[in-house]
């Protein structure tokens, strides 16, 4: 929910059916993006580590939607206090707010507000895990997500998107998570695996995706979420700004992902499948933020641009030695930050507020503002991050012993293996006659045994 919108509605809102239901669908769509992230990170990771990416996804579902029913909906969009954090007591616990309440200026409940945030919460830490893959305790990385997410995203989420946070009075236009879902995911990324340390084997070792196809489905699924992430974020269907965000997702998207892939043939001279996938997150990630500012031609622009940027920005982690594992920091934080700032360079003043970019006769006042929000939000959750992974790293330990991570850390972490061959049926079939004496078979049988 960006700053700077002014509300259509009547004076006094009543409960709109339409739009309550518009945000319940959106709300599932971005609770698919989970699972569909969990399948697009467990295909890059090699078979020894698939079921321990599955689950670093899926355990944020579990912990974050428990920790933002008890403190994390008042801490992020409760009444502000000093500009940096929200608290109000009736949230806590979602225990007093009434079934008919209505979010601030909107036409939907406020049960349907808190839900479709929760959602955002329980993707932002589960983008982490990409950058960890291989190498971290189940137990720590579970105790780091409570950790983090409260210190970290409440805050950050409160900074962005509450009444009263400093970068929302700012003016820092964020439609739906540029800053307070990918920067801060990406930094946050990179400051534990400084923390940590490079996987076994990393630029000696081939570490290919084992399933490729499931990189592909994730990524599809992934895309198809977004439209929930992206759209629902207006809180409403009434004025057609959320119709200009779903249509600008769609373009960023492919955009970005022909770049990616047009980038790929000249430097590398294929086109892959895992470049398409990587291409189209990144053309998400840079349009969350800025897809409510921007026409559909700016939209182009900001997909393209992202693509080529993330791609560029994947093959740092070899020059500067930080193993990034599954492109977390080249993906999200990059395109990320290329989203947020072109908001200064191509915001219309026609979509969702009246804020114009550089090319659109603004000045460079928006820009200005977008990388105060781009810096802050980096700035923080890397330090804080970093200090949580040395703190647990220290005291219970963040990673697996070297021998658990070479021989397997869903073996290890779950007592599973992703997939079992064991009764697939692999061998000949048993033979129910014995071939003739001198016959050929006969001969061939008798190779075999010997």
């Amino acid at each position: 929910m960006p700053p700077g919108i002014t509300t259509l509605a009547a004076d006094t809102p009543t409960l709109s059916a339409a739009n309550t239901g518009f945000m319940l669908i959106c709300s599932a769509m971005v609770m698919l993006m989970t699972p569909a992230l969990a399948f697009f990170y467990g295909g890059m990771v090699r078979v020894k580590s698939t079921l321990n990416m599955l689950m670093m996804s899926f355990i944020s579902l579990g912990i974050v939607t428990v920790l933002w029913v008890l403190y994390g909906f008042s801490l992020a969009f409760g009444s502000d206090i000093g500009s940096v954090l929200g608290w109000s007591p009736d949230y806590l616990g979602l225990s007093g707010i009434g079934v008919t309440q209505l979010w601030d200026g909107y036409t939907i409940p406020v049960y349907v507000f808190a839900v479709f945030q929760l959602m955002f919460a329980v993707l932002t830490p589960a983008l982490i895990s990409g950058a960890l893959a291989d190498r971290v305790r189940f137990t720590s990385w579970a105790l780091f997500i409570t950790l983090w997410v409260t210190v970290v995203y409440f805050p950050v989420a409160h900074w962005v998107w509450g009444a009263g946070g400093w970068l929302y009075e700012m003016g820092v236009i964020d439609f739906a998570g540029g800053t307070a879902v990918h920067i801060n995911a990406g930094a946050a990324a990179l400051g534990v695996i400084l923390v940590i340390g490079k996987r076994v084997g990393f630029k000696k070792d081939p570490m290919r995706p084992h399933s490729l196809p499931l990189v592909m489905l994730g990524a599809g699924l992934l895309w198809f979420g977004w439209f929930g992430f992206n759209a629902g974020s207006w809180l409403g269907n009434d004025d057609g700004v959320g119709a200009v965000m779903f249509v600008n997702t769609q373009v960023a998207t492919a955009a970005a992902m022909l770049a990616w892939l047009g980038y790929e043939k000249l430097r590398h001279g294929s086109f892959t499948t895992l470049g398409a996938a990587s291409g189209a997150v990144a053309g998400l990630v840079a349009i969350t933020p800025s897809g409510g500012a921007v026409s559909p031609l700016g939209a182009l622009a900001v997909g393209a641009i992202a693509g080529v940027l993330c791609a560029m920005a994947v093959g740092l982690k070899y020059k500067f030695g930080y193993d990034d594992s599954l492109d977390v920091v080249g993906v999200h934080l990059v395109g990320g930050i290329a989203g947020s700032l072109l908001v200064g360079l191509f915001a219309t003043g026609g979509v969702q507020s009246h804020a114009k970019g550089l090319f659109y006769g603004g000045g460079l006042e928006q820009l200005g503002k977008q990388a105060v929000g781009v810096f802050a939000v980096l700035a923080y959750s890397l330090v804080v991050s970093a200090v949580l992974a040395f703190v647990l790293d220290r005291t219970i330990g963040m990673r697996v012993p070297e021998d658990d991570e070479i021989s397997g850390i869903d073996q290890v972490e779950h007592a599973e293996t992703a997939y079992d061959f064991s009764g697939a049926g692999g061998g000949a079939a048993p033979r129910t006659t014995s071939p003739a004496p001198g016959s050929t078979a006969a001969a061939k049988t008798k190779k075999v045994d010997a």
